[in-house]
This record gives structure tokens, C-alpha cells and sequence, in this order.
């Protein structure tokens, strides 16, 4: 009996023991769950929603009057300040469909001048509202189309000449005089000298987009052509009479247009591809190229090598049509060298400074 009561008393002292341990540990689940749910409580949400981010993007509005009546032709709003002003005209193209982009001139100031379609938007605002001028410029086409159209009338004119048909020139008299040799040395440096301006407005000349108005083409094309016409119809005529210091005037001369000519398409070539430190662009400077040396004393060797074959053109033929031609050409290239030249003092004064424009020490 003792035994037995030995034996039952820890069985006694355990279950109460198991008991007390199951109920601590219910009791400490209850408690830890009701701790964890007082934090999730006063936490929140376990993951906070991401802040959103609103970029405060100013935006502009464009207001564009008539040039000569001041009045509103319409507002283009909504422009980012990153926009350009060709941004700026393709939208107003959209809500004016007959002015495309080409055809648009903004100005800021009513007489000021036309502000390039790379212009910054930003650069232009002094508030939000940002008012513009408005030109049609006419019907534009583009400097490729310009540039083919002028020169291949030349080269088609000269060559119906050339051919001396019957509608131009007497038929009896065209096959019985003889042709002096210059009649057709003189159609090959023509033509030469127009499909190299075709093939260098195609494959050398660099176009950035822009157009020019309809009127300047059919006024340059009325220029070539008229003056085509009338230089191939004396050259081709049945009675042309040859230069009077015969074979020796023709061989220098025509050897001075084909130097011109080739100089002509190497500075050209040079120019396509100008030299570039970093994002600078830099003047053109010789190579070992010896018709590209003439930009040790000239700015525009172009223009040079293009009075030089006229020239030489005017001296092979011998012609008055040709020499008046040649004059006009001078006067023409020497404008524009002087208006490059000035450009060229702005950007690379000091490898400009002491260079001519087109001819060394007269222009």
C-alpha cells in the first residue's frame, strides 16, 4: 500500500503539472496572437502604397496673329517647353490645313525675321502665353527639287541646240557649213558642267529639309534657261566663227574649265564632309589635295573655281552671250561669298580674319 502511494503521487504531482502546462501554453498563443494583431492594428497596412510623384510640367500657349491685320488666327495650347517651333507648326497645320509646316513663317516681332524651325519653344516664352506672326510664305518646294529642275533645263536646252534642228536653224545651211572643232569641245564642258551639278546635288550636297518658294525656282530657272538659250543658239549656229587665236586660245582655255570644274567638285566634296572637334564645327582646311589649297586665301573656293569656269568658258568660245553670262556670274557669286563671309567671320574668326571672300586681295 505504502508502494502504491509512493508510485501514485508523482502520477498525482504530473497531471496537475500537464494540465498547468497546457493551459500556459493556450494562454501564451492567445496572448502573442493578441499582441501580433494590436501591431498589424496600430501599423496599418503591412506595405505602404507608393507615393505618387506629380511632375509639375508648365505648359505654353501659342497665340498666332496675322502679320498685316493683327488679328487671331487661332491658339495652339498644350506645347511642352521642349517643343520646337516645327512642333509648333505641324499643330497649327492640324487646326489650319491649308498652310503645311514649309509654307509657315512665325516671326516674334511683326518686321523682325523668320525664326528657324529649330528654335526652342522655352527660349521664346516670357510667360505662358507666347504670341507669333504669321506669313504664308507662298508655295515652297524643296532645295533638291530647286537645285534638279534649274540644272537639267540647261543641259537639255543646249543639246536640242546642239543637234541643230530644223525649226531653229536654216536646214540647208546647217549641213553644208563645216563645224569647227570648238562646236563640240564646247557642248561637252556644257554638259559636263551641269550633270556634275546634277550628280553632286544627288550624291555630294547635304539638304537639311528646308524649301524655298516656288517663285525663287521659276525665277532661277528663267535665268539658266533664257541664258542657255541664248549662248547654245550662237555657239550652234551654222555661221559661228571660231576664236581668233584658233587652236592655241581653245586647248588653254578649255584645259583652265576642266581644272575649274575638278576643283570645283573637290572643295565641294570637303565642304559635304567638314571637319568637327567634339560638337564644334571647324572651317574647312586644305588636304593634299592641290585644288583644295585655294582655302588657304579665299573663304568660298567654290564660288572661285565657278567665276573661273565661265571664264574659261567665255574665253574657249569666244562669244558675247557667254561673256555677259560670266559677267552677271561674278557679280552673282561675289554676293553670296560676301554674305558666307560674314557668317564664316562670326563662327571662325580667327582662321577667317585674314582671308578673302571669293578672290584673293579684290573680294
Amino acid at each position: 500500500m505504502l508502494r502504491k502511494q509512493k508510485l501514485s503521487a508523482p502520477e498525482h504531482k504530473r497531471d496537475p503539472a500537464a494540465h498547468g502546462g497546457t493551459l500556459s501554453m493556450s494562454h501564451n498563443n492567445t496572448r502573442s496572437f493578441f499582441n501580433f494583431s494590436q501591431l498589424v492594428l496600430s501599423a496599418g497596412n503591412l506595405k505602404s502604397p507608393p507615393v505618387l510623384k506629380h511632375s509639375k510640367i508648365t505648359y505654353f500657349e501659342v497665340e498666332i496673329l496675322d502679320v498685316q491685320s493683327k488679328k487671331q488666327i487661332c491658339i495652339v495650347d498644350k506645347v511642352p517647353p521642349s517643343s520646337t517651333l516645327l512642333d509648333v507648326k505641324h499643330k497649327f497645320h492640324k487646326a489650319c490645313p491649308q498652310w503645311y509646316p514649309s509654307r509657315v513663317g512665325l516671326q516674334l516681332e511683326r518686321n523682325g525675321p523668320y525664326l528657324k524651325d529649330s528654335v526652342n519653344i522655352q527660349s521664346l516664352a516670357v510667360s505662358s502665353i507666347i504670341t507669333l506672326y504669321f506669313t504664308d510664305l507662298g508655295q515652297q518646294v524643296g532645295w533638291t527639287t530647286f537645285f534638279l529642275t534649274e540644272y537639267t533645263g540647261p543641259l537639255l536646252i543646249y543639246l536640242l541646240f546642239y543637234i541643230r534642228l530644223s525649226t531653229i536653224y536654216d536646214q540647208v545651211e546647217s549641213t553644208k557649213n563645216f563645224r569647227h572643232p570648238v562646236v563640240h569641245l564646247a557642248c561637252f564642258c556644257h554638259c559636263l558642267h551641269y550633270i556634275r551639278h546634277l550628280l553632286e546635288t544627288l550624291f555630294v550636297h547635304k539638304f537639311s529639309g528646308g524649301h524655298t518658294p516656288l517663285k525663287n525656282m521659276i525665277k532661277g530657272c528663267a535665268f539658266y534657261w533664257g541664258f542657255t538659250s541664248w549662248i547654245a543658239y550662237y555657239i550652234n549656229h551654222p555661221r559661228y566663227t571660231p576664236p581668233s587665236f584658233g587652236h592655241r586660245q581653245v586647248s588653254l582655255a578649255a584645259l583652265g574649265f576642266l581644272m575649274c570644274e575638278a576643283g570645283n567638285h573637290f572643295i565641294n566634296v570637303v565642304l559635304a564632309h567638314q571637319n568637327h572637334s567634339g560638337s564644334k564645327a571647324c572651317f574647312p582646311s586644305p588636304t593634299y589635295n592641290p585644288f583644295t589649297w585655294l582655302f588657304l586665301l579665299v573663304s568660298c573656293p567654290n564660288y572661285t573655281y565657278e567665276v573661273g569656269s565661265w571664264i574659261s568658258f567665255t574665253v574657249m568660245t569666244q562669244t558675247l552671250p557667254v561673256g555677259i553670262f560670266a559677267f552677271l556670274m561674278v557679280i552673282q557669286m561675289s554676293l553670296w561669298a560676301q554674305k558666307k563671309h560674314k557668317l564664316y567671320l562670326k563662327k571662325f574668326y580667327p582662321e577667317v580674319r585674314r582671308k578673302a571672300a571669293m578672290i584673293p586681295i579684290i573680294f
